[in-house]
Formats: C-alpha cells, structure tokens, sequence
C-alpha cells in the first residue's frame, strides 16, 4: 500500500512538472493558464497522497526527479510545441489535451449536459469508408507498377501472374498487419488511460470534477456555470469516464474498432485493388493485349477512385479523376521505364 501511494505521489509529480512545461511553451494565454491550472491541480493531489504516507509503515523517502521519458517528452515539447506534441503528451496523462481538437468555444457556447454532447461525436461510416477506398487505390497503384515493370522486364505469361499473385498477397498482408498493430495500440492505450482514469475518479472526484470545469472555463466558458456541468455530467457514473475520456484525453471512444475487422477491411480492400490489373492476364489474354487490357482497365479504376476520393475532398469529381490517373499512371509508367532497362518487352 505505501509503494501504491508512493507511485501516485510521483505519478501527480511528474504530471504537475509537465503541466509546467508546457505551460510554458504555449503561446496562447488561455491556453497556458489552463496549464498552469492543471500543473497546480496535480500539486495538490501529490501533496493528498504525501500526507497519507505517514499512515503506512516503512514508508519510502519522497525525492522526485523527472523521468527519462519525461525529460524527453519535455525537450520535444520545447522545440515542437505542445500541439504537435499530443499524443505523447497524453500518453504521459496529461489531461487538457481536447482544447487543442478545435477552436475555443465562444462564451455562448452551451455545455453539453449528455455524453451525446460531449466532444466531437461523429459516426465512423464515412471515415471506414474513405480508409476502405485508399486501401484499393494502394493495392491499385502497387500492383499495376510491379504487373507493368515484370512485363516490361520480357518475362513470359506465367511469370507476371506469379509476381502479380506474389504483390496483391504480400500488399494486402502488410497493410493488414500494419493495421492490426495500430488499432491495437490505439486500443490498449485507450484502455490503459481508463484504467488510470477510473482509479482517480474514485480516489479523488471533486478533483477531477475541477479538471473538467477547467477546460470548460479554457473554452470560454464562466467557470462557476463550468464547475455546475462538471458535477452534474461525473455525477452519473455510467457516463462519467466516457465524458473525461472526450474532454481530457480527447478520445473518441467511437472511434476504437476491432484490430480484427480493421485488419480484415484492410486486406479485402487493397487485394480488391491489387485484383483489376491482374484480370486480362488470369483471362487468356497473351502478350500485348493482355497488357493494354491491364494498363485500360488500371486507368479507368484510378479515374474511378479519384471522383470516389473527392467526395472527402470537396474537389471537382472530374478533377480528382484526372489528379488520381496523372499520379497512378506516372508510377506505372515510371515501373514500365525500369523493366525495359532490364530486358526485352513482352509485347516487343
């Protein structure tokens, strides 16, 4: 028990010497009092968990000292800013890190009283959607590259398929593993913050009730009207740590799927991509038909998904059209200049 109380006093140390840190690198004096806040929040709470020591026997001599991680965490801070600095920054457990999803809130701003209101609630279909048409246009672009560079190169029809087989597989599983890794973590730092979030909101909730009126006042909100939300939104438990995991973490714990399915879409959708240059040669098609047919129907896909991505980009569909073909067909022509270098062509 007084190692446990030992951890947290360093934990609210170190959370306390960041806040200052960064307070001292913002340039926006809303923002740096906000920091300065929380730094002196977390003071407060080292200094609980100090006067309880007394209470174990054997209890350890209190020296701190930042950590390595810290100092670093710092030092990027310093020369980066904290903006750019979030994620780490959040990986340490500094809360505040919301006021840097968007603009203040203005004074008439009206605080959410739900989880429904609280933070940026969006639906994930268009997000699943935009990430499922990326991953066709990668399998699309890499693998007419390596069809077009293998044919140009003069190797026969068995040949080709084989590299083409050998790309669409080996894409999709690299795509479909670096996917899995990142929901992963995502989801592990997620549940670790919560872990971390729920223990101190059961230690200490009208200090973290403090927290949260804080970064309410930071977005302009008056502080005493920020205090009266922030009781009423941590007084319900059955959404109080999603409210904290928006407002202090700034997660959207919306936004956390399954590593699985996230490396199953992943891999569907770059082998779908990765399939359309390959058709003309699994379809009886020989030599030089079999690579116009390839190149033809690549082209038409890129225009495809150009329009398909401007939908996300608010740009002219025509526009991205011609923007995703130029991009495409500049690699793929790139792919078919390097084979030639290194034999006779196939349709030669």
């Amino acid at each position: 028990m007084a190692a446990g109380a030992a951890e947290s006093w360093y934990h609210e140390k170190e959370s306390a010497w960041l806040y200052g840190v960064v307070a001292a690198a913002e340039q926006d004096a809303v923002k740096r009092a906000l920091f300065g806040k929380l730094a002196a929040a977390a003071e407060s709470q080292a200094a609980c968990w100090q006067a309880r020591l007394p209470e174990y026997p054997q209890a350890p001599k209190l020296v701190y000292a930042p950590s390595l991680r810290a100092r670093l965490v710092a030092r990027l801070v310093r020369l980066l800013g904290p903006q750019h600095m979030r994620g780490a920054l959040a990986a340490m457990k500094l809360r505040g890190l919301s006021v840097y999803s968007g603009p203040p809130a203005p004074a008439s701003h009206a605080i959410p009283t739900t989880v429904a209101e609280v933070g940026k609630r969006h639906s994930s279909a268009g997000g699943k959607l935009r990430a499922a048409v990326f991953g066709a246009s990668d399998g699309l672009v890499s693998n007419a590259s390596l069809v077009m560079g293998v044919a140009a190169a003069g190797s026969d029809l068995h040949s080709v398929q084989i590299a083409g087989a050998a790309g669409l597989l080996a894409g999709a599983l690299s795509m479909s593993a670096g996917e899995y890794v990142s929901v992963r973590s995502q989801r592990e730092f997620y549940e670790h913050q919560m872990a971390l979030e729920r223990k101190e909101l059961a230690e200490y909730p009208d200090a973290e009730a403090e927290e949260l009126a804080l970064i309410y006042n930071a977005r302009g909100i008056d502080i005493d009207e920020a205090r009266r939300i922030s009781q009423v939104l941590l007084s319900k438990p059955e959404q109080a740590l999603d409210v904290l995991a928006r407002e202090e973490l700034g997660l959207n714990p919306d936004d956390l799927g399954s590593p699985f399915a996230a490396a199953g879409s992943s891999f569907v959708a770059f082998a779908t991509g990765a399939t359309v240059p390959l058709v003309p040669f699994f379809a009886g098609l020989n030599g030089t038909r079999a690579v116009y047919w390839s190149a033809s129907l690549t082209a038409l896909m890129l225009f495809a998904v150009g329009i398909a991505l401007s939908l996300f980009t608010g740009k002219g569909a025509f526009r991205g059209g011609m923007r995703m073909l130029l991009i495409g067909g500049g690699a793929g022509v790139a792919a078919w200049a390097v084979g030639k270098l290194l034999g006779a062509s196939l349709v030669g």
